[in-house]
């Protein structure tokens, strides 16, 4: 069996860009928060924050998501919401963008940017950014989180050496399919109301579990630990609850990159 390699990325990272702040985002803001106020509480290297949502609350956002019926009220910007809680909170100077994300304006070399989006059109933003890309996606009752830099097959097949890899594919080169459009909606006609009901519904703890398992890759990342998995999978389905992390090791890069080209 091969011995898991370690991950080292060929990048500083001086801030942290958490690109949508709904279910998923929320949770994973609560957590990346505690981890920089960890970080500066132990005189250590802390990035700067970013929130970046062009969502405002909705009172169906209300206890699905971390908000309250004030902030749904006031139909706040979810990124500005959680960028003042944190920032009384904890003392922080979050900084807040209620605007769609684009690479060039919200994003550097230097950001590892945190994808909890629900759309194509925002990954294929997010896939424009060339340095680390912590991505999070969920369906009604599993999910995954993918920590990848590079969507060059040449890089990523050069950039190990003696058990260290420099680069892992990211979401864009591990499952293109993100980036398509999603599938229209069946007519409302051709589906009764209890399966149309069935298919808006979603477990309510999926988006705490998906942003569990991330906030492990950003503390790693930001505390400088060896990182030797690269995709984790969620699952919260009828057969209990199940986390499944796929080591870095050429057998199993070798292995997805021949799922993703099919």
């Amino acid at each position: 069996m091969e011995v898991p390699g370690r991950f080292d990325p060929p990048q500083q990272i001086r801030e942290v860009v958490l690109v949508g702040c709904g279910g998923t985002g929320a949770v994973l803001a609560r957590c990346l928060c505690r981890i920089v106020y960890d970080l500066k509480r132990r005189r250590k290297h802390a990035p700067s924050i970013k929130f970046v949502d062009p969502d405002r609350v909705e009172p169906k956002n209300v206890g699905r998501q971390m908000f309250t019926q004030a902030d749904a009220d006031a139909a706040a910007f979810k990124a500005e919401v959680h960028a003042r809680r944190f920032n009384y909170g904890l003392g922080l100077d979050v900084s807040w963008y209620g605007e769609r994300f684009e690479v060039e304006r919200h994003a550097s070399p230097y950001s590892l940017v945190c994808g909890c989006v629900d759309n194509h059109l925002a990954r294929r933003e997010l896939a424009k950014h060339e340095g680390l890309w912590l991505d999070c996606g969920n369906h009604v009752d599993s999910g995954q989180v993918i920590l990848g830099n590079t969507s060059s097959l040449e890089r990523l097949q050069g950039g190990a050496k003696d058990g260290v890899y420099r680069y892992l594919p990211n979401a864009a080169l591990l499952f293109p399919a993100l980036l398509d459009p999603e599938p229209e909606p069946a007519p409302q006609s051709a589906v009764s109301c209890a399966e149309l009901l069935e298919a808006a519904e979603q477990d309510l703890l999926i988006n705490d579990l998906v942003a569990t398992a991330a906030a492990h890759y950003l503390y790693k990342l930001l505390n400088h630990e060896p990182i030797s998995t690269f995709l984790t999978f969620c699952d919260a389905g009828a057969y209990g609850l199940n986390l499944k992390s796929i080591p870095v090791t050429r057998e199993n890069l070798h292995t997805y990159m021949e799922l993703a080209e099919r």
